[in-house]
């Protein structure tokens, strides 16, 4: 378990930026037709994030608990399960991406060793203290970048590593789609103003 600051449970997340302040552009054109839509854009992500939000609920209490444990945003939590998994509708037993992404955060079992079962509050801590790593070697690599910034950053490397962001207008290129953080950001925001 990580050790939080004095001040992290009350408002931790803002620790690690506040997801609502994240500028985005939301889903790629591509991103949009893979899920039959004929647009992109931060709708599209609304869109996606809607149709998630159902199957999503069932998992809304250990995301949230997580979430308290970690200081990383339960909307931000939410937003990568449904561009990972659609709230795990996607995976056949478990497992996603031709067999190397293991549970809802598809952690890639080519890095990491899953742990827990793949829709356990097990699971859904360990995607999360990835993408807690993600953040702080963003944080560390670009120290200048507000904290918004090193969030956005921080989602962009949990897909494609931290050594695929190198600008902050770019960090998306190389991502799936290219367009990573921009979707997940655009989900999160849409999961914060319904419950998350």
């Amino acid at each position: 378990m990580f050790l939080l600051q004095p001040d992290s449970r009350q408002g931790h997340t803002a620790s690690y930026g506040e997801i609502l302040n994240v500028d985005t552009t939301g889903a790629s054109l591509e991103t949009g037709k893979q899920e039959g839509l004929s647009y992109g854009g931060v709708t599209a992500s609304e869109t996606i994030a809607e149709r998630d939000l159902k199957n999503l609920e069932k998992y809304k209490a250990k995301i949230k608990h997580v979430s308290k444990e970690t200081g990383i945003d339960a909307a931000v939590i939410a937003a990568i399960i449904s561009r990972e998994s659609h709230a795990g509708t996607v995976l056949k037993d478990g497992w996603g991406d031709k067999g190397n992404g293991f549970g809802l955060m598809q952690v890639d079992k080519r890095f990491h060793k899953p742990v827990g079962t793949w829709d356990s509050e097990e699971h859904i801590t360990q995607g999360t203290q990835i993408l807690q790593c993600m953040i702080k070697d963003i944080q560390k690599k670009f120290p200048l970048w507000t904290k918004e910034q090193q969030l956005k950053g921080g989602i962009s490397a949990y897909n494609a590593g931290t050594k695929n962001v190198h600008t902050y207008e770019k960090m998306d290129i190389g991502t799936t789609k290219n367009d990573y953080a921009n979707d997940v950001a655009a989900r999160a925001k849409f999961y914060k103003r319904n419950g998350y």
